[in-house]
């Protein structure tokens, strides 16, 4: 039976073949798993595949070659289905995270005068193609990501930060949900840009962000809107949760300077707040809302937190 599959032309592909009967007992293999699986093919022949490769998925195993059997038609697996079956260690001159190879796997019935013998199993080694794929598709996430980052404070710049309020807005409006926004600007940041440098304001810009950012929870949508200005959109949250969060923001800001070149720099923030409402046809009037708050934050002595619409005084 396995005369055919003895052919010095098969032992010569850069690739594995593998014969099973219809019990899934072992007939043959090539040199190729020759090589990579390290056991003597005579002592295997017989054996049932799960007990010469015990890391095959027997289940799944046994649904993919009785389909052969079946219906006598090919099937096949990809890497990208699973990135190996067979547990045989890649030879590439390539650093991967992976021990194994990564295999593209092709089922075929196998005949022999006329009559279904079992499954032969093709091993396609693209181990190559899986590692530089994989780094391809990582370099192209973080080409996607880079153009949602702003590139000093690592947080969502002001293009996506308005992409995802538009969506959340419609959202909000759709379901009749709650949903708020902080704007917030540091207060006389001109001050200290010219008082002790560029570079001391992009340190007060970085660590308002992050101390901000410890506040929020993953659902909440922190951007910088521009320059000195921040936004947080503030999902599922009604006017007194986003006083509340306000409120956090402004004391963490506060709590301690930032000290550049031994000397310690103050820092605090203007915060105005707007919440949805029936009366905003678009999410540029709900940043208008919280724009006008914000103006009453400034105007009102700074380090203050203001709400719109509302006609009390800024806290």
């Amino acid at each position: 039976m396995t005369s055919a599959l003895d052919s010095p032309i098969i032992d010569q592909l850069n690739s594995g073949v593998l014969l099973v009967d219809l019990d899934f007992q072992l007939l043959h293999w090539n040199r190729f798993f020759a090589v990579h699986v390290n056991k003597p093919l005579a002592d295997m022949i017989g054996q049932s595949i799960f007990n010469v490769f015990p890391e095959l998925p027997k289940r799944w195993f046994e649904r993919k070659l009785n389909s052969v059997i079946q219906l006598g038609t090919p099937s096949y697996c990809g890497w990208e289905q699973r990135h190996h079956l067979f547990e045989l260690p890649h030879t590439r001159p390539i650093t991967t995270d992976r021990e194994f190879m990564a295999q593209n796997c092709t089922f075929l019935p196998y005949v022999e005068a006329g009559e279904l013998r079992g499954v032969s199993i093709l091993i396609e080694d693209v181990t190559d193609v899986c590692h530089y794929q994989s780094m391809l598709k990582a370099t192209m996430q973080e080409l996607e990501q880079a153009t949602r980052i702003d590139g000093l404070t690592r947080i969502y710049n002001r293009k996506h930060w308005e992409e995802s309020l538009a969506f959340e807005f419609t959202r909000a409006k759709r379901y009749q949900s709650d949903i708020s926004l902080l704007m917030f600007d540091l207060d006389h940041f001109k001050r200290i840009n010219d008082s002790y440098g560029h570079q001391c304001g992009d340190l007060v810009l970085i660590e308002a962000a992050k101390r901000v950012k410890t506040l929020l929870r993953d659902a909440d949508i922190f951007g910088r809107y521009g320059g000195e200005e921040f936004a947080v959109i503030l999902t599922e949250t009604n006017q007194f949760g986003a006083v509340e969060v306000a409120e956090r923001v402004r004391k963490a800001l506060t709590a301690r300077p930032v000290v550049y070149n031994g000397k310690e720099v103050n820092f605090s923030a203007s915060i105005g707040i707007a919440s949805f409402n029936s009366e905003q046809s678009n999410y540029e009037a709900l940043i208008a809302d919280a724009d006008r708050a914000l103006y009453r934050a400034k105007s009102s002595g700074r380090d203050k937190i203001c709400v719109t619409p509302t006609l009390s005084e800024c806290s």
